[in-house]
């Protein structure tokens, strides 16, 4: 850590140094066998010695036929051999990088350098970003009395990094020399923060589901052992996380939540995917949302190092495609799943106003732009059906009468809705396209559900047979 200070002697001195965990000494162990320690590879070369070297080594070696040569010390005889880790420990030899979502924790120290005493020291730290200044020890309240010639005071401060970029710690010292003077002494200790790890995201929709993708990189010279991520919807959200998990029993699912292993992301650009299925926890009312934008909500990041030092970010909003909201929107809530060929049925419809002002009065009719020969469904009596106007963010119910020309599974569209104040058309409505607004005109069928559909009778074991 790179530091300055003011000009000047001064007796006192700051000294600071990180507090972080050693390393593990991971060097690949080279195998030997035992007769290395008493024989030279030459000895092979010897015909009468390589004859006689099976009786000379049989209680050395288990087994006198082995191969004795060097080509196969690259295998592994034993699982030990596989182990690279021996019990040494490294201490840190370099104040090493400090990444985003860590806790900075630092030893400071402040030495008396000179022959007389240091009294009444008061003693401040802080970190200094771009944006702001934390304090982390003051002790103006509780100056500390006195620093002996030789001697030193310590402590310990921490800090959550939140920010990237450049960060100085700033400590000072305000005191009274041998002769008496009160002396400032700030020294400034400066540290880059970087990112530990980048997160992309991919949204994608398919019909009423939203899938968020993100892959997380790891920039980091350790791997990262994730804890959590874990997805936080916004407000009318929910999320749920898909994983790739075949054959697994239940009793296995439970222990997997109870002792689940972190998700290991190694060093220097290794990545892992995540995929998530939203659903809009408002079912069928979409204008909650917004008007051209689509918070979906965030992530939120934890793992840990080789040695466990925990690590916490979150990210910003993520936001899934803008939504075009529209006025209204119109929506089936009731349709019969079977009819009868050329027998009047009812549909029932919700048309929502989804502004912030009253809309209508309005009309509705069905579209007439197929021929009649082609014409599925028509509309039994009055051709245009007049409704009343619809407050703000309000619903109005209503019955479309229909009848049914043709046979076979048919689906209901070409509904028009007409704003007669604003003289606005809503065209090309959704297609009604769910099971049960798809009908079976009855003249389709043969055998015993001709007689029930007449009598008007039919379970619901045969309607979903009659919609298979």
């Amino acid at each position: 850590m790179s530091s300055s200070s003011s000009q000047g002697a001064h007796s006192l001195a700051f000294r600071v140094m990180r507090l972080c965990r050693p390393t593990l000494h991971v060097q690949t162990p080279l195998l030997f066998d035992p007769c290395d320690l008493l024989f030279g590879e030459d000895l092979f070369d010897h015909p009468s010695a390589a004859a006689h070297l099976p009786r000379l080594l049989s209680d050395s070696i288990p087994d006198p036929s082995s191969d004795l040569t060097y080509r196969s010390r690259f295998l592994l005889s034993h699982p030990s051999d596989s182990l690279g880790l021996p019990s040494l420990l490294v201490l840190p030899q370099s104040f090493g990088a400090i990444y985003l979502g860590e806790t900075f924790c630092s030893y400071i120290s402040i030495n008396n350098s000179s022959n007389f005493e240091a009294r009444d020291i008061i003693i401040k730290a802080e970190i200094q970003t771009e944006r702001q200044r934390i304090l982390l020890l003051d002790t103006s309240k509780s100056p500390v009395e006195t620093i002996r010639a030789g001697g030193r005071y310590d402590f310990i401060v921490e800090h959550d990094v939140k920010e990237l970029g450049a960060h100085t710690l700033v400590c000072t010292a305000l005191y009274n020399d041998g002769d008496g003077e009160r002396k400032y002494l700030p020294q400034f200790f400066k540290f880059i923060v970087a990112n530990p790890l980048s997160v992309r995201t991919k949204v994608r929709v398919v019909k009423d589901a939203t899938f968020l993708e993100a892959c997380i990189e790891n920039h980091t010279k350790t791997n990262l052992y994730m804890d959590q991520v874990e997805f936080e919807p916004a407000q009318n959200w929910t999320a749920t996380l898909l994983r790739a998990e075949d054959n697994i029993s239940e009793n296995d699912s439970l222990t997997r939540e109870l002792f689940k292993s972190p998700v290991l992301i190694r060093s220097g650009g290794g990545i892992h995917n995540y995929l998530y299925k939203l659903k809009s926890s408002v079912q069928g009312y979409p204008q909650v949302k917004v008007e051209g934008s689509n918070v979906l909500g965030k992530l939120q990041i934890t793992w840990r190092t080789n040695l466990g030092e925990p690590g916490r970010l979150q990210t910003q909003q993520i936001l899934g495609s803008p939504v075009a909201q529209k006025d209204i929107e119109l929506q089936a809530i009731e349709a019969p799943s079977v009819v009868l060929l050329e027998k009047p049925f009812s549909l029932r419809l919700n048309l929502r106003n989804q502004t912030e002002r009253i809309l209508g009065p309005f009309q509705v009719w069905l579209s007439q732009s197929d021929s009649l020969d082609e014409k599925a469904v028509m509309v039994n009596g009055l051709q245009m059906m007049p409704l009343p106007q619809v407050d703000a963010l309000s619903s109005s119910e209503f019955q479309l009468n229909l009848i049914a020309t043709k046979r076979g599974i048919q689906k209901i569209n070409g509904i028009t809705v007409f704003d007669t104040r604003e003289k606005k058309t809503y065209d090309s409505l959704v297609e009604l396209e769910s099971t049960q607004n798809a009908f079976v005109p009855s003249n389709l069928l043969e055998g015993p559900f001709q007689k029930n559909l007449r009598g008007g009778g039919i379970t619901s074991h045969e309607r979903c047979a009659l919609l298979v």
